[in-house]
């Protein structure tokens, strides 16, 4: 078991932050041992402004945390960490984060002081709102990808632009969902947007969301200006992988109830591990071969 302020930092969910990699590794520039270095300290950069979110939202939160079942294991919620604590560790990340991008990506400076200005922001208000609470979480990722994409000097595509805010849109529902089956089955509610929402809805738009999502894969690995651009035709073969691995979110969503946190589901459902280790590989070898 992790101390309390570490738990508070969540660290599991710096994997969200391995998005940053994405225009380095699209754009063949993967080897250049420069912009990886620079990329993977994007990658500190964001995960250290995700820990001080994570300490401003568990801060702001720790009430309505309290009565939930899971959350209330939380540091703050529970009390294991003190508010003032909390708040110390905060702005110690964030002013980390500032410091490493001044020093050594200032271009990148504009962007996260948007990234932390818009998660303020959610955390304050936007989380409240239904339907734009999703849509916010979603833009989060594609922020990430823009940050990948200035830390490596690149123009990104409209495709790794689309896919990312598709993909994470489609987890945020089934996260929404398990928010909703709480709150149908114990009657307690996670946040007042949440109210907004009913299992109908949020399986119609998942099922509308998956299928965007898989057309839209579909529609990238079979375009020629991708296939001309990575210099290869066999890039629908990783669309097995894409579909295998929405499926099986969808059966640990619907059927198992078990989405209430994707970074979970990363790190313990092997079929998702395996479905992600064969589209890199199968990319790798697209790409890099």
């Amino acid at each position: 078991m992790l101390p309390p302020i570490i738990r508070l930092l969540r660290p599991k969910q710096w994997s969200k932050n391995v998005f940053v990699f994405l225009p380095l590794f699209f754009d063949k520039k993967f080897t250049d041992m420069r912009l990886l270095g620079l990329t993977a300290l994007c990658f500190v950069i964001f995960s250290l402004t995700a820990s001080a979110v994570y300490c401003l939202n568990d801060i702001l939160d720790r009430k309505a945390d309290a009565l939930h079942p899971e959350k209330c294991k939380r540091p703050i919620a529970s009390g294991a960490v003190s508010v003032s604590a909390g708040w110390i560790a905060c702005g110690a990340c964030a002013l980390l984060a500032m410091g490493l991008t001044l020093w050594q990506i200032p271009d990148l400076k504009w962007l996260l002081l948007g990234y932390m200005a818009l998660n303020i922001a959610y955390s304050l208000l936007l989380k409240h709102i239904s339907l734009v609470d999703m849509l916010v979480v979603a833009s989060f990722y594609v922020m990430r990808v823009l940050a990948g994409a200035i830390t490596g000097d690149i123009v990104p595509s409209q495709w790794i632009v689309v896919m990312t805010f598709l993909l994470a849109l489609f987890l945020v529902l089934g996260k929404r969902r398990d928010d909703v089956m709480l709150q149908t089955e114990t009657g307690t509610t996670v946040r007042r947007g949440v109210a907004n929402y009913n299992l109908q809805f949020v399986n119609m738009s998942l099922t509308l969301v998956a299928t965007v999502t898989i057309v839209a894969y579909m529609m990238y690995t079979m375009s020629e200006q991708v296939a001309k651009r990575l210099d290869n035709h066999y890039v629908y073969c990783t669309a097995v992988f894409v579909l295998a691995g929405i499926l099986r979110y969808l059966q640990l969503t619907v059927v198992e109830n078990r989405s209430g946190s994707p970074t979970r589901v990363l790190f313990r459902d092997r079929f998702i591990q395996l479905c992600l280790l064969g589209w890199f590989v199968t990319f790798l070898l697209i790409i890099y071969w």
